[in-house]
């Protein structure tokens, strides 16, 4: 039996009113989709285009106008609901005098976890995100980087059912984005649901499975990356280059005799962030490690894989 949808929007619509309860904008119009269990789904748009509006109802933060919205099989506003949701907003707000610790040990408290899984949870996930070094520095002196890989361990401290991610990778450098695109896909691999916003387009096509793009309020194409991106008008053909171009020139006429037009001939070329990946963790491995900032992430926490 399949599992039921992480979250369910039929004609989804938010209407925001003045003091006289006249309608000023309609930010959501009428958009229905549904986030698969144990996927990673990603909410694109321009800015004002209804993204932000429709987190917060999925969050209960804000009541749909009109239409009907599940999470977790339940209202937004359930309170059993929100306690299996992790959120980190796209502005990490850190109270700066509290250190690494004492950010989490908080978040912590406000779930009511056991302080014996509390500490374990607050080791592993500041060992995942690269800063247990830092541990007890205050987080007012913390790059907007490192305050940000805080904000994503205090949305999974709870081990979340659903995570929602506000532009998870906004201020990370390209070794921290790898990091938290790995993560994500680790979530979901482990049956974790995902719904992401990014105007990174590129780690939205690392990542995510499913995309909904909005403008104005509205939907204007949702569904699989492969049914949205493929060109199946076009195929492209990889082959090791001949030593000898007589052989290359061979192939391009057999293949443009078949064809009746002429093929397009390049060398396939790698994406930069693998690229600058390699040239950074070669060249860290020859020089001294520092701590000031954060270090490499370990794998995804302990208690988020069972």
């Amino acid at each position: 039996m399949e599992n039921p949808p992480a979250i369910q929007a039929t004609d989804l619509r938010k209407t925001f009113r003045d003091f006289w309860r006249r309608p000023r904008v309609e930010a959501v119009r009428g958009i229905s989709f549904s986030v698969p269990a144990g996927q990673v789904f990603g909410l694109l748009g321009p800015n004002g285009s209804g993204k932000s509006t429709t987190i917060k109802m999925v969050l209960g933060l804000l009541f749909p106008t009109e239409g009907s919205l599940e999470v977790l099989g339940s209202s937004p506003r359930s309170v059993a609901a929100k306690s299996r949701i992790g959120y980190l907003p796209e502005e990490s707000y850190l109270y700066p005098h509290l250190t690494p610790l004492e950010t989490l040990g908080f978040y912590a408290k406000l779930f009511r976890l056991p302080s014996a899984v509390a500490r374990e949870r607050i080791e592993q996930l500041l060992g995942m995100i690269g800063l247990s070094h830092a541990r007890n520095r205050p987080v007012g002196e913390f790059s907007k980087g490192m305050a940000r890989r805080i904000g994503l361990a205090q949305a999974l401290l709870n081990d979340p059912d659903l995570v929602i991610l506000d532009e998870p990778t906004a201020g990370l450098d390209p070794q921290g984005t790898r990091q938290v695109k790995d993560l994500i896909l680790a979530l979901a691999a482990r049956g974790k649901t995902v719904l992401l916003t990014s105007h990174l387009l590129a780690d939205v096509e690392d990542v995510c499975r499913q995309v909904a793009i909005l403008f104005n309020g509205r939907i204007l194409a949702q569904g699989t990356l492969d049914s949205l991106l493929a060109q199946k008008d076009k195929t492209t053909l990889t082959f090791p280059t001949p030593s000898d171009p007589l052989t290359l020139q061979k192939i391009l006429d057999a293949a443009r005799a078949a064809l009746g037009a002429d093929p397009s001939l390049d060398h396939p070329r790698q994406a930069l962030e693998p690229y600058f990946l390699h040239v950074i963790q070669t060249a860290s491995q020859d020089a001294a490690s520092t701590a000031s900032g954060a270090v490499p992430a370990a794998p995804l926490a302990p208690f988020l894989q069972k």
